[in-house]
């Protein structure tokens, strides 16, 4: 079996490939990324690209039929990733998330690509209330990021032919990682909590967020790189997290605190409604994917986070702003230092992220 993953240097990237790997130690696995955030890591072993029998350095933006002939899955994770980042790059959030993963898509159809996985997010849905939302309820894109999200679905279920192709609405990311970002919420309010001594909710904590960990994530795009048409149609979209897995804001902090005594919970009950909140249903990816169903649980996550900033003496107390940590900090970094355009692009200099390249062989 022959894998490309667009997007691998990323937050979910790292995980995916030592799951791949740990169950097809014989497959090709090869990483396609442009690099952004290969600084970021968080592991004091080598880097995880090194599972890889090989990387390519580039954009997806530029993509061709020969980057994605001879494979036999193709899995999407390239993305411009959180609503922060949309915001400020709307117009390359559209080029990257939808329309470079469409002419990805229709390429690794021409060219007969037999599995194709699209990293999609249940923050189509928006502002839902009520009864916990499945895959047929009506979609409420509010940011750039979701409406990417629900673009590229609406355009892969266009494409004809033999390729199986699924796109996981993906509950919120959290949980540690090779490259961790604390732009989320789970791993910020764990990160306040071992710095600060303090768990500070923007909201005033009702919002309600579906939470899947990362490495549960890989093991649900393991099994959508490797179904069968005949288990859930040729092309589905199905929400990927866990049936017990919709939280409240506060209830989250509320678990962190529980983790690390002595912190304490600050709530902005003055604060507007948050316009994202929404419960999932995901009862027909546990009917399609019994063996694959989320295996981490909230006080797992928190316990790996933990352990993990512990292990690397974290400390910052400024971590909110941190080029490490924060995604759109790290790309605001490499624009204040030259190395990336408006549009995301590298200057000719940093045309390949060539001393990344260099440690990466050593």
């Amino acid at each position: 079996m022959r894998i490309l993953i667009t997007g691998n240097m990323g937050y979910v990237g790292p995980s995916v490939v030592r799951q791949l790997r740990n169950s097809y130690p014989r497959a090709v696995i090869d990483g396609y990324d442009t690099g952004y955030f290969s600084h970021c890591l968080t592991i004091p072993e080598r880097f995880p690209e090194r599972l890889l029998d090989h990387q390519t350095y580039a954009d997806v933006r530029t993509i061709k039929h020969e980057d994605v002939e001879g494979y036999d899955v193709v899995i999407m994770l390239a993305a411009i990733s959180n609503d922060p980042m949309g915001a400020r790059f709307a117009h390359v959030t559209g080029q990257i998330n939808q329309d470079a993963a469409i002419t990805i898509a229709n390429i690794a159809n021409d060219v007969g690509v037999r599995n194709l996985v699209f990293a999609s997010s249940c923050s189509v849905y928006g502002f839902a209330s009520g009864q916990p939302r499945n895959e047929q309820d009506p979609v409420n894109p509010l940011t750039a990021y979701a409406a990417s999200k629900i673009g590229t679905e609406n355009a892969l279920a266009e494409i004809k032919g033999a390729m199986t192709i699924t796109s996981l609405r993906f509950a919120t990311a959290c949980g540690m990682a090779d490259r961790l970002r604390l732009d989320l919420a789970l791993n910020d309010f764990v990160a306040g909590a071992l710095t600060l001594g303090e768990i500070s909710i923007l909201s005033d904590g009702t919002p309600w967020r579906p939470l899947i960990d990362v490495a549960d994530m890989a093991l649900a795009i393991e099994w959508a790189a490797t179904r069968s048409a005949s288990n859930g149609g040729r092309n589905l979209v199905v929400n990927a997290g866990h049936t017990s897995g919709n939280y409240q804001v506060r209830d989250l902090a509320e678990a962190v605190s529980r983790a690390v005594p002595g912190c304490e919970v600050s709530i902005n009950r003055d604060a507007p409604a948050d316009s994202r909140s929404y419960k999932v249903d995901f009862g027909l990816f546990a009917s399609l994917a019994p063996d694959f169903v989320p295996r981490m649980r909230l006080e797992n996550s928190i316990t790996a986070l933990i352990t993990g900033l512990k292990a690397l003496a974290f400390t910052d107390r400024n971590y909110r702003q941190s080029r490490h940590f924060i995604r759109l900090e790290s790309l605001k970094g490499l624009m204040a230092q030259g190395h990336l355009s408006e549009r995301l692009t590298w200057s000719a200099r940093d045309s390949a992220p060539s001393v990344f390249a260099k440690d990466l062989a050593a």
